[in-house]
């Protein structure tokens, strides 16, 4: 389709002379053409003369739009250095008239103007820095770099900011730019030299542009954006300016690389510099302390500029006033960075994606993403039409009505119409926006209860880390009538406003959380409840506030998603981590985030024990497998690839069964299979043995060793074949051979809960083939059941229970009818890992009756709902009367019990009943010595 044919607006003439003039001068233009040539010189002076001085070229231009454009765009990359000055301008007159026509007649949609206008920029700033940096080179004035590195701009790149970086440029745009060089590819000595060539040939580049000649200009280029420059040189080694940005960068620059776009000269090394920021732009916890920041900085430009007041048409800022383009694009970055540093998605250039994605990820409405979205095009649209008229890099409609009734004519619509819905647009804008940056009202609930205590405690508050600066008091001042109301309501104030002093004491900074509490009232419920409820979690929550971030940017109260989600997930997560130890970090963040889900599901009754006890497990299992192939591949990159068939980890215990509680350490045993194979073939390649024995410990290390983000899990490896006295990586034929021939009863025991957690899946398939031969052929039932009674013999010597709720450990309780259950399974021959199962093959075996069976299986149940309950509501021994009320609410629920004296009855009789069915089922012997170490 040619041009004439997609025309599907036209101005009107505003000046009807100038519009028969250029008809004049273009007499082959027809048609639409015609219409929209005599239209738009009619309206604005600037294109007039355009027309005037390229009616030739525009003929032939108007044949193919599109390739016209990137023909002009194209050539100025082969100019010779003598003629790019005037070639420049020339391009940029031809560019600016052929997007003002497709611009208004309909036929380039707004991000294909823009683009063309960014395109046209970059060409621009990549030939003039050709230029300088090749006259630079050619002098010797750049130490070491020759023709060749003259393509590269000699390790110089240029950072496109702002509108540019986003492919955004406006029509008569000035283009923001920063200046820097790889300082890497130049000798020290040579790094004065270096960058005075550099800064020389940035002033010249800069000139090219945007000096006004004869010709006129080409862009006008503003190098102030680059750090400090007051005290800058306009072009700056990227060491230095990482170190400012790392030390001294403010919200605003953070804002501003969200747009930051290599667009001339070492690509690659501008690609590599913005890579670099990455950590400074995008935060690794939702960061709504940046709000407040962005509506500071907005309230400054308001007051700056003088554009507080309300909507007026005439003299209105487009750009900065009140609903015009800058409250949308601060809007969208705003949020941006807030998540961006958890979702890499949301990390887009452009002001109209950005509003899509925070739309697809949740962060916004839809509908109020594809309000401001046309909102954007439309005012957009408006700043061309001012610009367009004299070709004046200003946002302001014209301070008349005449002036508005041009614009409108250009716009080719009424000019009553023009007013009426530019002004529900900016209105509409405001709307949308301000009560994000600056809600109004204040939406608290004045507390009308009073605290027995309360002076006593929030008097040392303003002495707390978190409270100590002004901003974090201002912000905690409007959110305290709001908590203290929530706390009020609880069901006993005084413990609440105690938890909540201790959360508030553990806290080592406030801003950024009461920033978040701000934006999202909703979490002050959810704190309330948990320090009402379980003041553990509170304080282990003072200490890993970040976990809340979860709670704000994902599906936090969506169904459970499974192991393999969870696994993909955290694969997902590492893949965008380079840095080793920034892969355990983030591991622990992710583990903590899923943790604290678990906890708060099981807490507002979301789960029931069951689940929560397999949803633990499946983290576990999630966070060592997805884990666990950096872990190889990091202690590879030294030692070389795994010596043979690699290594798996199996897990024991309660890992094993998928039964995991808040606080469970992770039983593993280590088994490889070196194939034959002696040494690993790296830089400092080791024998198999200690290849192996090296990466179990580097496992342990990247699982159990605090980082800044603390410890992932703690591990417990003392099931390994020999206990602690044996190797800590085994392998698999050592551990057939140790387990056919040398096992005790206990070990194979044990193995009816082992698991594949981690490694190779071949390997994998391998374990537990022999795990499921090996207990399918199980030793006579007198000779498990007397082993059976001397384990629990020994176990009841070695340590008693820890006071009546201990579920753990004692006759009857959650060991013993462990063990009982392992014993099942083993009789049975069938590997079952479950206590259920377990207990159901001793039905089998004709050990245990049905009856005996479900009366295991309820006291079981009962002390491991009491089990995930205490761990979670204390990190001491439970002692349930010392609990508040919220925690023996949950208590209770869990337990399905009525009350503390019922759950005490329940207890006593299940366990009770429990172990007196197993002392009658197991023979009665006396503990004995020298029985191998049980771990």
């Amino acid at each position: 389709m040619n041009f004439a044919d997609r025309i599907t607006r036209c101005p009107i003439p505003f000046e009807p002379d100038r519009g028969e003039d250029a008809l004049a001068l273009t007499p082959w233009a027809k048609g639409d053409v015609a219409r929209l040539i005599e239209g738009t010189a009619g309206c604005a002076p600037y294109l007039a003369g355009l027309i005037a001085k390229e009616p030739d070229w525009l003929q032939a231009a108007l044949e193919d739009v599109e390739s016209a454009a990137d023909e002009e765009i194209g050539r100025l990359a082969e100019l010779a250095p003598d003629v790019l000055q005037t070639e420049l301008r020339r391009a940029k007159r031809r560019i600016a008239l052929l997007t003002a026509l497709a611009d208004l007649g309909g036929v380039w949609p707004l991000e294909k103007v823009t683009g063309t206008l960014t395109d046209l920029a970059d060409m621009a700033c990549t030939a003039a820095l050709r230029a300088t940096v090749g006259a630079e080179i050619r002098r010797g004035k750049l130490p070491g770099q020759g023709e060749d590195d003259i393509a590269s701009a000699g390790g110089m790149t240029v950072l496109a900011m702002g509108k540019m970086g986003a492919r955004e440029l406006n029509y008569s745009s000035d283009i923001d730019l920063i200046c820097l060089f790889d300082e890497t590819r130049f000798d020290p000595d040579d790094f004065h030299d270096a960058r005075a060539s550099f800064v020389r040939a940035t002033r010249k580049m800069s000139a090219m542009l945007n000096d006004l000649t004869g010709e006129g200009y080409v862009f006008r280029t503003d190098l102030r954006l680059r750090p400090d420059p007051a005290v800058t040189p306009v072009c700056m080694a990227m060491e230095a300016a990482e170190r400012y940005y790392e030390s001294l960068g403010r919200t605003w620059e953070r804002a501003a690389y969200i747009k930051a776009r290599p667009c001339a000269g070492d690509i690659v090394a501008g690609n590599r510099f913005l890579e670099s920021l990455t950590p400074f732009v995008w935060r690794k916890h939702l960061d709504f302390a940046a709000i407040q920041d962005a509506h500071d900085m907005r309230l400054r430009i308001r007051e700056h500029k003088g554009l507080g007041g309300a909507i007026t048409l005439e003299g209105h800022n487009m750009k900065l006033g009140r609903g015009g383009i800058r409250e949308i694009e601060f809007f969208t970055q705003t949020r941006q960075i807030i998540a961006g540093g958890r979702d890499p998605d949301l990390r887009v250039r452009g002001t109209v994606p950005g509003l899509s994605v925070l739309a697809d990820k949740g962060w916004l409405p839809r509908d109020v993403a594809d309000r401001l979205a046309a909102h954007y095009r439309s005012h957009r649209e408006v700043e061309h039409r001012v610009q367009m008229i004299q070709d004046a890099q200003t946002h302001l409609l014209p301070n008349s009505a005449e002036g508005i009734a041009r614009i409108a004519a250009l716009m080719g619509m009424d000019k009553d119409d023009l007013r009426s819905g530019l002004k529900a647009r900016l209105t509409e804008v405001h709307e949308l926006t301000e009560g994000f940056f600056a809600p109004e009202g204040d939406t608290a609930t004045t507390c009308e209860a009073s605290f027995k205590n309360e002076e006593q405690i929030t008097s040392a508050w303003p002495r707390y880390p978190a409270l100590r600066s002004g901003r974090a008091l201002a912000i905690f001042e409007r959110l305290r009538p709001e908590i203290m109301t929530q706390l009020a309501r609880t069901g006993r104030p005084e413990e609440a406003l105690a938890a909540f002093d201790g959360f508030l004491k553990g806290l080592p900074a406030g801003v950024q959380l009461f920033s978040l509490f701000d934006a999202n009232p909703q979490l002050i419920d959810l704190l309330v409840d948990i320090v009402g409820t379980v003041p553990a979690l509170a304080r282990h929550l003072s200490r890993n506030a970040g976990v809340f971030d979860a709670v704000i940017g994902g599906d936090f109260f969506a169904a459970w998603p499974g192991k393999g989600a969870l696994v993909r997930d955290l694969r997902d997560l590492l893949a965008r981590e380079e840095d080793y130890e920034r892969k355990l970090d983030a591991t622990r963040r992710w583990g903590k985030e899923w943790h604290f889900r678990i906890g708060v599901h099981l807490l507002r009754g979301m789960t029931d024990p069951e689940e929560a006890a397999l949803q633990y497990a499946d983290l576990a299992e999630a966070s060592l497998s997805g884990l666990y192939p950096d872990v190889v591949a990091h202690f590879a990159a030294k030692h070389g690839d795994p010596p043979g068939r690699g290594a798996m980890v199996l897990g024991m215990g309660s890992l094993g069964s998928a039964r995991l509680h808040a606080s469970s350490d992770l039983d593993v045993i280590v088994i490889y299979d070196a194939d034959g194979v002696e040494s690993s073939d790296g830089r400092r390649p080791l024998n198999f043995r200690t290849y192996y024995a090296r990466l179990t410990q580097a496992l342990i290390t990247a699982v159990t060793a605090s980082t800044a983000e603390g410890r992932l899990y703690e591990m417990d490896m003392r099931l390994r074949p020999s206990g602690k006295q044996g190797p800590v990586a085994t392998s698999l034929e050592s551990f057939k051979t140790y387990q056919t021939q040398n096992a005790w009863i206990w070990e194979h025991l044990a193995l009816t809960r082992a698991r594949a957690i981690a490694g190779p899946k071949e390997l994998s398939q391998d374990v537990e083939a022999f795990r499921r031969e090996l207990l399918s052929a199980p030793p006579p039932r007198d000779v498990v059941l007397g082993e059976l009674a001397k384990m629990r013999a020994r176990i009841a010597a070695a340590k008693g229970p820890d006071g009546l709720w201990d579920a753990k450990i004692g006759a009857g309780r959650l060991q013993d009818i462990e063990l009982v259950a392992q014993a099942g399974a083993l009789l049975a021959g069938k590997a079952q890992r479950r206590v259920r199962e377990g207990l159901s093959g001793a039905v089998a075996e004709g050990w245990l009756t049905a009856e005996q069976a479900e009366t295991l299986r309820d006291a079981y149940t009962l002390c491991w709902s009491l089990q995930l309950a205490s761990r979670l509501l204390s990190e001491a021994p439970l002692d349930v009367d010392e609990l508040g009320a919220g925690a023996c609410t949950f208590l209770m629920r869990l337990t399905e019990a009525d009350s503390v004296a019922a759950l005490r009855e329940k207890l006593e009789t299940l366990t009770g009943e429990a172990a007196r069915i197993i002392d009658a089922v197991l023979p009665a012997i006396e503990a004995e010595e020298g029985q191998g170490d049980e771990g």
